[in-house]
């Protein structure tokens, strides 16, 4: 991490440096220069080479500038090109729980547990969800995601997975890992994973083994982590969550009531669920507490308790009402910027 720090302080003062130099030359006369920001080959792709691909190193990856994803080429892993270099269990990131059930997707407001839908999510930062899937009542051959009754809402599972491969291809830098609550069969799920290609970003990974860093599996191009609290292989990439992770207790009616205790799993695995929502005198998301519980102040001391509770960050912050709050900044914080 110093050593991340230094480089990206030398750059900057290199580019001050160029700056003032620049600005004591007398500027062309009439001619339209073609020189970049990014870049400075004139083709604007910022790789140098002056062919308009953004494709410095001849890998084909256009985003890298040298084929191996570890950050030095200027690719950004999860937003910052010094994650590139962690592993996976040792990053912290932003979760929505029941990501699925908004009001704006058609959701009750009594059953609802955010605004915005899982497309706004993802353009916000949002890189963890927190999906329930059941069978299509009128078509069991169809999974939808729901949040209690599907009467109050519900949302087509192949739409969302089909919103979230896309934003994988525009984002090839970005990471998704996916925790089902799951009332369906892992087979019947691999079916939509097939349908709308997220089969070919899965990372299957084998327990007891180390986690790859950001930028492998960027390299690899296998960014979507796929956990489940009922199921488990097969298919290998449909882990279930409690032989990777663990997570804390969920659902108090009192801010007072969070707790950083050992709920499901074992904290021996690799991964820490955080679930930080606060539900309403009758158990329904509450917004309200939501203003209290995301504020930035009380968010970060409630991940600092857990973490020295269990001397491990937590690597999931899971919340309701995601746009109330300070919920990326915290995250921002817990991982070092």
């Amino acid at each position: 991490m110093n050593c991340r720090w230094s480089s990206r302080w030398c750059v900057s003062v290199l580019g001050l440096a160029l700056a003032v130099a620049c600005a004591d030359e007398p500027a062309g006369e009439g001619e339209a220069s073609t020189e970049t920001e990014t870049g400075g080959d004139g083709d604007g792709d910022g790789d140098g080479d002056g062919d308009g691909d953004g494709d410095g190193d001849g890998d084909g990856d256009p985003g890298d500038g040298d084929g191996d994803g570890d950050g030095d080429g200027g690719v950004a892993c999860s937003g910052h090109v010094e994650l590139c270099d962690r592993p996976y269990d040792e990053v912290v990131f932003a979760g929505t729980h029941n990501a699925h059930a908004a009001t704006d997707e058609g959701f009750s407001q009594f059953n609802a547990n955010h605004k915005q839908g899982i497309p706004a999510q993802l353009q916000d930062g949002v890189r963890v969800m927190l999906l329930d899937t059941y069978y299509d009542a009128d078509d069991p051959s169809e999974i939808v995601l729901c949040h209690g009754p599907c009467n109050l809402g519900s949302t087509p599972h192949l739409e969302v997975l089909t919103s979230m491969v896309d934003f994988l291809h525009d984002n090839p830098g970005e990471l998704l890992t996916l925790i089902y609550e799951d009332h369906v069969d892992a087979a019947d799920l691999a079916l939509d994973y097939e349908a709308t290609g997220a089969i070919d970003l899965v990372y299957a990974h084998e327990v007891g083994q180390p986690w790859p860093t950001l930028g492998e599996l960027v390299d690899a191009d296998t960014r979507l982590i796929v956990t489940a609290e009922q199921g488990s292989p097969p298919p290998a990439w449909h882990h279930n969550v409690w032989e990777v992770g663990w997570d804390t207790p969920y659902g108090p009616m009192d801010p007072a009531e969070l707790s950083c205790e050992l709920n499901r799993g074992s904290s021996d695995n690799d991964l820490f669920l955080v679930n930080h929502w606060v539900n309403n005198d009758i158990g329904l998301p509450s917004a309200a507490d939501a203003e209290v519980v995301n504020e930035y102040e009380f968010l970060l001391a409630r991940a600092q308790e857990c973490q020295a509770l269990w001397d491990h960050a937590p690597n999931f912050l899971a919340v309701d009402f995601y746009e109330r709050g300070d919920l990326f900044a915290v995250v921002e914080t817990l991982n070092g910027f």
